[in-house]
């Protein structure tokens, strides 16, 4: 490895293709738009990720084992959701409301079989949330993930974080990020809330920077009663 490649820094941002009968999915869209933006001397890499089981973990070992990030982030889409969301936890299980993007829809069945029950995000939710809102940004730690695709891959990659080091790559962190509907898709839906593009994008922006910047995350409420 070279001094120039031992400096560089890569993030990873993945978004997921469109899913549940939607034309578009604002996750990719948020990412796709940070594709190759430079902070702090890291260099953003935007992958799209399949929403099916299994082949979402598949596409996000590949981005991974091609960038050799020091930092990851997935980003998937929250219908409903009103406020750009970082994920606590990430269960081992795949509990299908819909068919994925394949026709798969499993029910209770593990990630990842004979592993933990679950993973903490190794960002900083907290100081991300904080960061946000002092943005003008609505924003707050979520503690569900749910159990479709998005929890899929929340849960492979802090699996294959636990279970994978890389050489020469200590401190890799990652986690995930659930973002509201783009006012298009909410239209569909009257009283759904949604959020414009380049607020989510300005969002994630602002994510990756604390995320780069914040190694012990702050201790600040972030707790909810149900």
């Amino acid at each position: 490895m070279s001094k120039t490649e031992a400096k560089r820094t890569n993030v990873l941002l993945t978004g997921f293709d469109p899913f549940d009968r939607e034309a578009i999915n604002p996750s990719w869209e948020a990412v796709r738009a940070l594709d190759g933006w430079k902070t702090g001397g890291a260099t953003v890499h935007a992958r799209q990720m399949p929403c099916v089981f299994g082949d979402a973990i598949e596409a996000l070992a590949n981005a991974m084992d091609e960038l050799k990030p020091q930092l990851v982030l997935c980003i998937g889409q929250a219908g409903g959701r009103s406020e750009i969301t970082p994920e606590r936890i990430a269960i081992n299980i795949d509990d299908g409301r819909i068919a994925d993007n394949a026709g798969h829809q499993p029910i209770d069945l593990p990630v990842v079989a004979g592993a933990p029950a679950a993973y903490f995000s190794t960002l900083p939710i907290k100081a991300m949330v904080r960061d946000l809102r002092a943005a003008g940004i609505p924003s707050s730690v979520s503690n569900s993930a749910g159990t479709f695709v998005c929890n899929h891959i929340f849960y492979g990659l802090m699996h294959r974080i636990a279970t994978h080091p890389v050489a020469g790559l200590p401190g890799l962190r990652g986690g995930f990020i659930h973002i509201p509907y783009l006012p298009e898709q909410a239209a569909r839906f009257p009283g759904a809330p949604s959020m414009s593009l380049a607020t989510m994008t300005e969002a994630l922006r602002i994510a990756v920077a604390t995320a780069l910047a914040v190694k012990q995350d702050v201790a600040e409420t972030g707790g909810q009663l149900h």
